[in-house]
């Protein structure tokens, strides 16, 4: 039998492609700051008008996963949004 709660969390990177402006960064880590999620890491990468933006987390919940994807598809300026994903370990409790 499967664990019901291995699919509770997952690791996730988030990649971005957005117009750079100042403002940018900070846009794209408020949905994470108002869930009390901090990424593991993010990376950044200015060429010309636009960002590249890489932001992971070892450890997401799944619950949140789709809202935040969607608050982050709702930045201004962004061009593009992918993600990768795959199961990540259950935390303890």
């Amino acid at each position: 039998m499967s664990d019901p709660h291995a699919a509770s969390v997952l690791s996730v990177r988030f990649f971005l492609d957005a117009d750079a402006d100042p403002g940018l960064l900070p846009r794209l880590l408020a949905p994470f700051a108002r869930r009390d999620l901090t990424p593991d890491r993010m990376w950044s990468h200015r060429n010309g008008g636009t960002m590249h933006v890489e932001i992971a987390l070892a450890a997401m919940p799944a619950a949140e996963l789709h809202l935040i994807e969607g608050n982050l598809r709702q930045v201004v300026g962004l061009h593009r949004l992918t993600r990768a994903d795959e199961p990540g370990l259950s935390r303890a409790a």
